[in-house]
C-alpha cells in the first residue's frame, strides 16, 4: 500500500535519524533537521524513533492514499486539507481514507514539519516527484494530540552558543551584541544570517586558516563578515573562522528558522550547555513515555 505523490511541494525529503559515525568519511550526519519533531511524530503513532518520516519545508506535498493510512503532521503548524471533510490539525493523528487526498499547505511560523505514518515509510525516493509512490502499511488511528504544536512566541529567536575554535579572532561579545535576520538562501546545509558584518579583531584581519572539521551548529563567518550556522547537511570540513557553536539543545530551534526571522546569540558556559542538553533529552523522553503508556 502507498501514498501517491500528486505534487511534491517545495522540498519534501524522507528522513530518519541520520548517519552517525560517518563524518570521518566526509559524510554529513543528515537525517531530520528537527529531530524532536521527527521523534514525537513517530511516537504519536507508536513508531520507533528511527522510523522513516517525510520532512516538509514551507509548502508541503499533495498525497493520495490507496488504502487507509494513519498519519500525523508534527513540527511547524502546517495547514492541512482533505477534500470533503473538516481539515485535520497539525499535531493530531488522523486516518486518511482510501482515495482521499491530503494537501499539506503552508505554515504561518517555522519552516519544517514531519509527516509520519503508522509503521514508517518502507521505501521512498530521496526527493519527491509527482507520480512517486511512498510505500507504507495500511492502518487507522484514533485521534491523539500533543498540545505544544502552535505558533512560537513573537520576537527574535535566541540561540545559545559556546566559544568556537577561533573565538579569539573576534572582539569579545561582538557576536552577541548584534541582531541578525535569516536570509532566504538558508537551507538544510546552513542558515545564512544578514546584519552588520562581524569584523575580525586587530591582527586577524588578513589571517588565513587551514580547513578544519566542523559539525552542525558551527557558526562560521565568511570573508564578508556574514555568519553562517551549519545545519544537519552541512559540510564536514570548513575553512572559515568560527567564533561560536550553537549548543545541542538549540539545534532543533535552528531547524525552524524561516527567512526574515530575527536571531540573536547568547553565550553560555559548558556546564549550562550540558544542563540544557540533558533537560531537552529528558523532556523528549518523558513525552515519548507518556505517548507509549497512553497508546
Amino acid at each position: 500500500m502507498s501514498l501517491r505523490v500528486e505534487s511534491p511541494g517545495l522540498f519534501s525529503l524522507p528522513v530518519g535519524l541520520g548517519r552517525p559515525g560517518r563524518r570521518a568519511l566526509g559524510v554529513p550526519a543528515g537525517g531530520a533537521a528537527d529531530r524532536a519533531a521527527h521523534t514525537l511524530a513517530n511516537a504519536l503513532l507508536g513508531n520507533r524513533p528511527e522510523a522513516v518520516t517525510l520532512e516538509v519545508t514551507l509548502a508541503g506535498p499533495t498525497l493520495t492514499a490507496d488504502a487507509p493510512t494513519a498519519c500525523v503532521v508534527f513540527g511547524a503548524p502546517f495547514e492541512l486539507a482533505v477534500a470533503g471533510r473538516a481539515p485535520p490539525t497539525a499535531g493530531t493523528t488522523f486516518t486518511l481514507r482510501r482515495g482521499e487526498t491530503l494537501r499539506i499547505l503552508g505554515t504561518p511560523a517555522g519552516v519544517r514539519g514531519t509527516l509520519a505514518v503508522s509503521g514508517g515509510f518502507r521505501s521512498a525516493p530521496e526527493l519527491l516527484r509527482a507520480g512517486d509512490l511512498l510505500d507504507c502499511e495500511p492502518s487507522t488511528a484514533a485521534g491523539r494530540a500533543l498540545p505544544f504544536v502552535s505558533l512560537r512566541p513573537p520576537g527574535d529567536v535566541t540561540l545559545r552558543v559556546l566559544p568556537g575554535a577561533q573565538a579569539d579572532w573576534f572582539e569579545p561579545g561582538a557576536l552577541e551584541a548584534r541582531r541578525f535576520t535569516v536570509a532566504a538562501a538558508s537551507n538544510r546545509m546552513g542558515v545564512r544570517l544578514l546584519g552588520d558584518p562581524l569584523p575580525r579583531g586587530a591582527g586577524r584581519r588578513a589571517s588565513e586558516m587551514a580547513s578544519e572539521p566542523v559539525a552542525a551548529g558551527a557558526v562560521q563567518v565568511a570573508n564578508d563578515g556574514a555568519p553562517i550556522v551549519l545545519g544537519v547537511d552541512g559540510q564536514t570540513i570548513g575553512g572559515y573562522p568560527r567564533p561560536a557553536h550553537v549548543v545541542r539543545a538549540d539545534l532543533d530551534r535552528l531547524a525552524q528558522l524561516r527567512p526574515g526571522d530575527g536571531v540573536r546569540f547568547r553565550a553560555v558556559t559548558v556546564i549550562e550547555a550540558e544542563q540544557a542538553a540533558r533537560a531537552a533529552a529528558a523532556e523528549l523522553a518523558d513525552w515519548c513515555r507518556r505517548l507509549a503508556w497512553a497508546g
